[in-house]
């Protein structure tokens, strides 16, 4: 382990720190450019895209609310599924896109077990999104990212985007074509809000993005540089990234070329101002140090208060480890769902 990250990236911050501009915009103007560029989001979105089409699978009841299965196209060759969850009762206008990190997938967002979606399923982890949501009378999108779950190409559904640590190659793939796994997945993210605008039920100024682990930090990247996204709520993904990814043993898909000479974890998320944003973190998550996380909200929020959105991000520190908390999280976010 390099307790103080990567050793052959000496410079504290990078090029495209916000510290190194002279205001917000010309930052912006410059950082969200390259940072589309490292993700290899660029090169995705110069192909011409394919004709979005959905098919539903199935639809169901539960007890707060109506879901339906839905297997859209993202690109050439590739589909991924949802669940399309409404309330009963309509509270606020929002739709929550939902991410779960690695795991066998989506599923966990409705406490259904995969193997028939039919099955219940508890977790003490927060992790039931989805249930979350539609509780508090928001729409909810639960959305199978790649090489997780119904995505994976193992039979477990257990992730395949990590080589050494989950028997798969997908992020180290894609690197072969300019791409990353994260790029990646934001790319689908962008394909998901493409969607949702056809369905009426949805407010297109009105969609958020949410997850944990895994999920977390495609909300970060996703609401960095998608313009579809109002609301950011990243858990379990933000601290330095020198003090966790550059630190210690993680899965190869949180891995981007030259992330680091680009900046750090404020300079990323930070691009998401003035969306309102609620970052969690577990104060004893090994994974995320919640010191380092710290130190980068503070540089988040002077960001945000450049942007004029100084009131817009929010720190929610849950007591234990790598896991979503949702009550504090929840209390956070409504006070903006709320105006």
């Amino acid at each position: 382990m390099r307790e103080n990250g990567y050793r052959h990236v000496p410079a504290e911050i990078g090029k495209f720190a916000f510290e190194n501009f002279d205001s917000h915009d010309s930052w912006r103007r410059a950082a969200q450019p390259e940072l589309k560029r490292i993700l290899g989001l660029a090169r995705m979105e110069e192909a011409e895209p394919v004709p979005l089409t959905a098919e539903i699978l199935w639809k169901r009841e539960n007890e707060f609310g109506s879901i339906e299965k839905i297997r859209i196209r993202v690109e050439e060759g590739e589909t991924a599924c949802l669940y399309f969850c409404i309330p009963h009762r309509r509270v606020h206008r929002a739709t929550f896109i939902c991410l779960q990190g690695h795991s066998t997938g989506m599923h966990t967002s409705l406490n259904i077990a995969w193997e028939d979606e039919t099955t219940p399923v508890t977790d003490d982890g927060d992790r039931d999104f989805c249930i979350e949501c539609m509780r508090r009378g928001i729409i909810a999108v639960a959305f199978e990212q790649r090489y997780m779950g119904e995505r994976s190409s193992r039979p477990d559904h257990a992730p395949s985007c990590g080589g050494g640590m989950n028997g798969g190659a997908g992020a180290t793939q894609a690197l072969l074509v300019g791409r990353t796994a994260i790029g990646e997945r934001v790319y689908d993210v962008e394909r998901l809000i493409r969607y949702l605008h056809t369905r009426p039920e949805v407010e297109k100024g009105e969609i958020g993005i949410m997850g944990n682990s895994g999920g977390g930090t495609t909300a970060m990247f996703a609401g960095a540089v998608l313009p579809g996204l109002k609301y950011v709520m990243p858990s379990c993904a933000f601290s330095s990234f020198r003090a966790s990814i550059g630190s210690m043993f993680h899965c190869e898909c949180n891995y981007i070329p030259g992330l680091l000479e680009f900046g750090e974890s404020a300079d990323v998320l930070g691009l998401a101002a003035s969306c309102p944003l609620v970052v969690v973190n577990g104060a004893s998550d090994t994974s995320f140090p919640l010191p380092d996380a710290q130190k980068q909200f503070r540089r988040l929020e002077r960001i945000y208060t450049a942007a004029g959105a100084g009131g817009f991000c929010r720190h929610v520190v849950g007591s234990g480890g790598h896991r979503f908390y949702a009550a504090a999280a929840w209390a956070e976010m409504e006070k903006f769902l709320n105006g």
